[in-house]
């Protein structure tokens, strides 16, 4: 008796049974056959990935997962295939368990193979997206730098002049050297983007030509290839962990290298105004020694001054009482005579203001006559 022939004779005779057991052993019944129909599916759902991968698509027969149909249908279709079992179709012969085997073999290393491909795809977009983050990491850096030394070259500058023609040209310089240094980093990278089309190029004939190599490779020479494919991986990541260690040695000397450039910055600024302070000191030191080389020469002026003031006070005599009185009365008599000729200048003056406007009166007159009288007369 066939496989399915046990399988209706078992749900009949469990169907007969059904209303004289109890609640409990129904639910225990009900839970087994939920658990032998769930490996059922997975294993009809097994042989049908395998069948669908054997046949080709236009030959293909429908799944039972894909197929839907109603309730009342699916009745009918178990009455017919109960009364078709009954009928003896024993010719139906299901899997024998070696074939099963080799069933779930070929799936397992399908399934092996799906996930050594997934594995490779993820690695790969593992890389790419470490990639794009460490070109966002030296995208950033050098970002910053450029702030910094904008920052540093042109803020200050604008920020003390500003409105400036000095500070325009150079922002304008700025700007150029920026550029052109964009434009020499740009034909490097496509020298390099070609340089590395030709490489790729060169990769891919050598991988052609070991592929087709390949074909006549043995055994041996997989297993030795894995094995070195082994050691090869963990060289990589020997080195990608050292890669790592010197990527966080290349983070901690950025960031004391940023913190010497900072103290750097910050003595730069004190030298030079150090250096400020010391050109003015030099400049008062100059003016102060000026000045003290003209004190001395007004203080060797003044001594000889001062020597001959002396040398006339010991020198000086008093003059006589009555030749004093003498001089005394003189100078009287010179000093009212003085005042007297000064009042004279004074009413000589007044006087030659009126024979001016006199003067100028009559000039007046006589134009006006002139203007006035007709020519020819």
């Amino acid at each position: 008796m066939s496989e399915e022939d046990s399988d209706s004779a078992i749900t009949d005779s469990q169907t007969e049974e059904e209303g004289e057991l109890p609640v409990i052993q129904l639910c225990g019944l009900v839970e087994e056959l939920s658990y032998g129909n769930s490996a059922l599916k997975t294993e009809t759902e097994m042989f049908e990935k395998y069948y669908s991968r054997l046949e080709p698509r236009d030959h293909r027969m429908p799944r039972l997962s894909d197929i839907k149909i109603s309730a009342a249908e699916f009745s009918q279709l178990r009455s017919r295939r109960k009364s078709k079992i009954r009928g003896g179709m024993d010719r139906l012969v299901g899997l024998t368990v070696e074939q099963k085997l080799d069933l779930v073999q070929k799936e397992l290393e399908d399934t092996r193979d799906e996930i050594r491909h997934m594995r490779a795809n993820a690695e790969r977009d593992l890389q790419h997206h470490e990639a794009i983050i460490e070109e966002a990491d030296i995208r950033w850096n050098e970002v910053q730098r450029a702030v910094h030394d904008f920052e540093k070259d042109i803020l200050k500058t604008v920020s003390k002049k500003k409105g400036s023609i000095l500070a325009t040209q150079k922002v304008m310089k700025y700007i150029e050297d920026m550029n052109r240094r964009r434009d020499n980093m740009k034909d490097k990278l496509c020298l390099k983007n070609v340089s590395l089309k030709v490489q790729r190029k060169k990769m891919l004939l050598q991988l052609r030509q070991k592929e087709e190599v390949g074909e006549a490779l043995h055994d041996v020479d997989f297993q030795q290839l894995k094995i070195e494919n082994a050691q090869f991986l963990e060289t990589i990541e020997a080195r990608n962990q050292e890669l790592i260690q010197l990527k966080l040695s290349s983070g901690n000397t950025l960031h004391v290298l940023n913190t010497y450039k900072n103290k750097l910055h910050r003595a730069m600024e004190v030298y030079i105004n150090l250096d400020k302070e010391i050109l003015l000191r030099n400049e008062m030191l100059g003016k102060i020694e000026k000045e003290t080389i003209q004190a001395e020469e007004d203080r060797a002026k003044a001594y000889v001054l001062n020597s001959k003031l002396r040398k006339q006070l010991a020198e000086f005599r008093a003059p006589q009482v009555m030749m004093y009185v003498r001089e005394k009365i003189l100078n009287g008599d010179l000093e009212k005579t003085i005042k007297m000729w000064e009042r004279k200048v004074e009413i000589a003056e007044m006087s030659l203001k009126g024979y001016r406007k006199a003067w100028n009166k009559m000039k007046t007159s006589d134009e006006q006559l002139q203007m006035v009288r007709p020519p020819g007369k």
